[in-house]
């Protein structure tokens, strides 16, 4: 039924102009964002009649207020605080999907120092960003022992980890470790917070709800085409991805992209958990209820203040767009789930 509904949509793009989407970014161009790039390289949204513009993000760069603006049309949210935080404030937008099954977030230690658990990590100093400690780390705290005491300020320079053996610090999976081994000459052991109960789903698509009512087959045809580009840049030939991405971002090298897709496809960052059976994007209410539980536990919010149903809609995913996709492109993949 849903591939009928899929092919008559395309029927109707094809037959009509396509329709013209921006998608805002949370950070420059990446292979963490490479799914986008990817779908716009291999003709995906051309195919489900959509002519997107992908505009960046960056460090001096906050383009979540162009969404409920109406400046863009779709926005890549880091994890589900900022939906959360959004329905508190009433503001009428919704994650449509998951694009990352698990927050590339981890803290990062040097091998050798008796840090060989989750565990025994809440006892070492910690150099972590501001945004870090009021958030992630409030749950660190409450749920795993952590102590404020033994924060200490990261600026996002490597140097004090570097020479504090016994320090550990805050990272990205996918970008941090390949720059502590360039400098150090030693592979980090590398933590994720998703595989020790930071639940949140990453790389979330956010949408107007005004959009939702209005053109649910816009948001339906944008969460889809995206869906396969992922499988593409995952799985596929992703070299025309990869120049976009590089044409958009100039600084990144391909050092850089090689070793965060493997990182991706070594953790399951993209495709694992619920995307195994219902196709990246996928995305359960039962898990994002356990996430805003951890958080309102940890502080973050107050028990009862978000509906967590106007932080997210189930209506455009869990259709197993792509699992053919997988099975075409990685078969080895697709027989070892």
């Amino acid at each position: 039924m849903h591939r009928t509904l899929c092919l008559l949509l395309l029927f109707a793009a094809s037959a009509a102009a396509a329709d013209k989407v921006t998608l805002a970014l949370n950070w420059k161009a990446q292979p963490e964002l490479g799914g986008f790039y990817q779908a716009l390289a291999d003709g995906s949204y051309d195919e489900y009649g959509l002519e997107v513009t992908i505009r960046q993000g960056g460090p001096q760069i906050n383009n979540r207020p162009l969404l409920a603006a109406g400046r863009v049309d779709f926005l890549v949210g880091t994890n589900l605080l900022q939906a959360f935080d959004a329905a508190k404030r009433g503001v009428p937008t919704r994650v449509v999907a998951a694009m990352l099954q698990k927050d590339p977030q981890c803290l990062i230690v040097h091998a050798g120092q008796g840090y060989e658990e989750w565990s025994d990590l809440a006892r070492a100093p910690l150099l972590m960003a501001a945004t870090g400690r009021y958030s992630f780390f409030l749950w660190m705290e409450a749920a795993h022992g952590f102590q404020k005491r033994n924060l200490r300020p990261y600026n996002h320079s490597l140097a004090p980890f570097l020479a504090n053996k016994k320090w550990i610090q805050q990272g990205y999976a996918t970008a941090e470790p390949m720059r502590v081994e360039e400098a150090s000459g030693e592979a980090p052991l590398v933590f994720l917070l998703a595989d020790n109960g930071w639940d949140s789903y990453s790389t979330v698509i956010e949408t107007r709800l005004n959009l939702i009512e209005n053109r649910p087959e816009l948001v339906q045809r944008f969460v889809d085409a995206s869906i396969l580009g992922w499988y593409g840049y995952v799985y596929g030939d992703n070299a025309a991805a990869n120049r976009l991405i590089k044409q958009a971002n100039p600084s990144i090298t391909d050092g850089q992209i090689a070793f965060s897709l493997k990182q991706m496809r070594a953790m399951g960052l993209v495709d694992s958990g619920e995307s195994i059976e219902n196709g990246i994007g996928a995305m359960r209410m039962e898990r994002v209820q356990s996430f805003l539980k951890k958080m309102v536990a940890a502080g973050v919010f107050k028990p009862g203040e978000i509906d967590p149903g106007k932080a997210v809609t189930l209506q455009f995913v869990n259709r197993g767009v792509g699992l053919d996709r997988r099975q075409q492109l990685a078969p080895d993949q697709s027989n070892n789930q």
